[in-house]
């Protein structure tokens, strides 16, 4: 039986040869496919970052939810979009241990083999080759216009459900690595407390305040869950800082965010999510501009209508979200230059109120 990853082991990824013996006629292993912008990383060593026993499933309708994965890695490598006409989501792409040798040190030559699966030979007619890969990224849509196949378009069909009860998935989150214990525990008390909040017995207001006057005795921040300040229907703000990568910003404190947002917390059909909150008051250097990404749930290819930021090491923690806490999918948070101001201190100078987060990821807290 192969070992489970934790993070922090050093695999090497397997040639395209071996990997593509893995495939099946559609290019994917338990219905997650391996993708073209994959190939660059085989036979190259990385940690892991993240056991992906399970992630979000952002194919469905809010609210979204975790599904259980089985025998998947996320490294710290994020897909360019080359092999999908350029999209810039910048997605944590998923690693299956077949894919993977386990080596004891970066310095050693030699890898342990991890299992590989029995698979077909291309000869029997149920193999994989680069090209099928490379045609498996999109379909023709009876409307004549592409719909594209990656990782995210196919994590429902990679996927099987999971109970945000089931509470193995927490005990993994820890002895995995993902998560320490004391960010389980914050994050089961609050939880709780959310949801009392929200129980109808007339609580919520005082437990708000409550929570809003005492965050800094446990280091936490504000309420994340706020609702904005302009009425639902009415105009929103905008800002045009034409920010560039590797500029320095500063975001915006939660409460000036809010008065940009509203009452179902949208800026222009943009979501402010309270993922983003603890970052609020930090400075990042701005990482890409996005224009256009690939839609999980229709699989087309959608532009924005005006460009978002993604910020190096802002990374969606899955604190706050209700039946996906603790997912290590670590996407990008889309931010609205509204959100953000231009720092006034020089590179060397940037400052951040989280820890770092590998390289950086993007969530689907803030889409349009």
């Amino acid at each position: 039986m192969t070992r489970k990853l934790h993070v922090g082991d050093w695999v090497e990824i397997r040639s395209k040869e071996e990997i593509l013996r893995t495939l099946d006629d559609r290019g994917q292993l338990d219905g997650m496919p391996f993708m073209p912008e994959m190939f660059q990383y085989c036979k190259k060593r990385f940690q892991v970052y993240r056991r992906a026993h399970k992630t979000c499933d952002y194919s469905t309708d809010y609210p979204y939810r975790t599904r259980r994965l089985k025998d998947s890695v996320h490294l710290e490598v994020r897909c360019d979009g080359q092999g999908h006409d350029g999209c810039q989501a910048t997605c944590l792409l998923y690693w299956k241990q077949s894919w993977l040798k386990e080596i004891n040190d970066s310095s050693i030559d030699t890898a342990a083999s991890l299992d590989l699966p029995p698979v077909a030979s291309p000869a029997e007619g149920t193999g994989c080759t680069e090209a099928t890969v490379w045609h498996n990224t999109q379909c023709d849509a009876q409307d004549g216009l592409s719909t594209y196949i990656c990782q995210g378009t196919q994590v429902h069909q990679a996927t099987t459900s999971l109970s945000c009860w089931d509470l193995r998935q927490y005990f993994e989150d820890y002895w995995s690595g993902n998560v320490g214990l004391k960010r389980i525990v914050n994050g089961l008390v609050y939880s709780a407390y959310y949801h009392l909040s929200q129980s109808g017995l007339g609580l919520g207001p005082a437990m708000r305040m409550f929570y809003n006057k005492f965050h800094r005795v446990w280091g936490g921040t504000r309420f994340p869950r706020l609702n904005g300040k302009i009425p639902e229907g009415k105009p929103t703000p905008s800002a045009v800082l034409n920010l560039q990568p590797g500029e320095l910003v500063h975001v915006k404190s939660h409460d000036e965010i809010l008065n940009t947002v509203d009452s179902s917390n949208k800026n222009r059909g943009m979501y402010w999510d309270a993922e983003l909150v603890p970052y609020c008051g930090g400075t990042y250097q701005v990482l890409k501009r996005v224009t256009k990404l690939i839609d999980e749930k229709t699989g087309r290819m959608v532009a924005m209508k005006t460009p978002c930021i993604i910020l190096d090491g802002v990374v969606c923690q899955a604190r706050y979200s209700p039946c996906r806490m603790f997912c290590p999918k670590s996407m990008y948070p889309y931010w609205r230059e509204v959100w953000l101001e231009r720092a006034a201190i020089s590179s060397g100078q940037s400052s951040r109120d989280e820890e770092p987060v590998g390289h950086g990821g993007r969530s689907s807290v803030g889409r349009t």
